[in-house]
């Protein structure tokens, strides 16, 4: 039995596996014309954003040190995106990712870690997230665990290892190569260090998802996990692999949060897991499945990332932030609903 694999345009390759919809057919959906509409609303949101931010506060706002405030804030919970983009596309989800964020920051700035410098940190943060994103993928892949309670359980031990290991203190980076990615003058061209590690990871993301077969199969799983299981995917090793890779992405956006922070704490990474969903959501990515966009969801985590700078600067409150992310989040699912019923 032969399948066609034909990608479904930028962003969205389509369901290699997964039927076609009764009474509809693929002419019904012109290729990459959802995609590239989602992604100029998006850009139009964020120009908007852009707009107000520089009416409320033109001196600040659009100052060059804002604006590179605001990418590095953005890099951080953009990595972890990249990693949450591919889980939700294949169907599960991961409420691990801030619980890991803070255990690989923990553990890698510990006093025994730091007395083996740059790498030391570095290793044991890619570590300590592949690590639990290895348990996370065995749960879930041959398990038979539901991806909402494997997580779940793993954000609880993250968190509770996390707290112990810190005993509640704050754990100080002492390592100056670290501390000096994070300095002005290791700056490129203006642009610092972390952003650059954040477009590289979406640079790859973006690669792997709609240039490989493996962002091929991830859509095909997460569209007819039983079709692609028949027609010969290893469907069971190809979820550990996705969990393996939101592992790599919290011990990335770990070693980042240390650069930024000079610190280690068991509160870091506090509802990334909530904000890397929702960014993912607005930027097109179906929550039950089949469908993704890693330049959506990066564009979405650059959304929040402006709003909540917009409210710092004007002095807002942040319940009033929250209010507005919200919103945001229900429209993007509300739009979502009415685009799979016109499909």
């Amino acid at each position: 039995m032969t399948q066609s694999t034909t990608p479904a345009g930028h962003g969205t390759p389509a369901t290699p596996l997964a039927p076609a919809p009764a009474g509809k057919s693929a002419a019904h959906r012109p290729p990459g014309l959802r995609p590239d509409v989602r992604t100029l609303s998006l850009l139009g949101v964020l120009a908007v954003l852009v707009a107000v931010g520089g009416a409320t506060r033109p001196d600040e706002f659009l100052s060059v040190s804002n604006l590179q405030l605001v990418l590095t804030q953005a890099s951080v919970i953009g990595v972890v995106t990249v990693g949450m983009t591919f889980v939700i596309t294949s169907g599960g989800i991961d409420l691990s990712v801030g619980a890991i964020v803070a255990l690989a920051s923990v553990w890698a700035t510990t006093v025994a870690t730091q007395e083996y410098g740059f790498a030391g940190i570095l290793f044991t943060a890619v570590a300590v997230g592949l690590g639990c994103g290895l348990v996370n993928g065995l749960l879930i892949a041959y398990g038979g665990m539901v991806p909402f309670i494997a997580t779940l359980a793993m954000f609880a031990s993250a968190r509770g290892l996390a707290l112990q290991i810190t005993d509640g203190r704050t754990q100080i980076v002492t390592v100056e190569s670290v501390l000096d990615l994070g300095v002005k003058d290791a700056y490129v061209l203006g642009v610092p260090p972390l952003v650059l590690v954040f477009a590289a990871v979406t640079l790859v993301g973006w690669l792997l998802f709609n240039r490989t077969t493996f962002g091929r199969r991830t859509v095909a799983v997460g569209g007819n996990a039983e079709a692609t299981r028949l027609a010969g995917i290893d469907v069971r090793r190809q979820r550990l692999y996705l969990y393996l890779l939101s592992g790599l992405c919290c011990g990335i956006a770990a070693f980042l949060l240390i650069v930024l922070a000079g610190s280690g704490q068991n509160t870091n990474g506090n509802l990334y897991e909530l904000d890397a969903i929702a960014a993912a959501i607005i930027g097109g990515t179906l929550l039950s499945g089949g469908r993704g966009t890693v330049t959506g969801s990066v564009l979405g985590v650059l959304v929040f990332t402006t709003i909540t700078n917009i409210f710092a600067l004007n002095n807002l409150e942040s319940a009033v932030q929250q209010i507005a992310k919200g919103a945001i989040i229900v429209a993007a699912v509300l739009v979502q609903h009415r685009a799979l019923r016109g499909d």
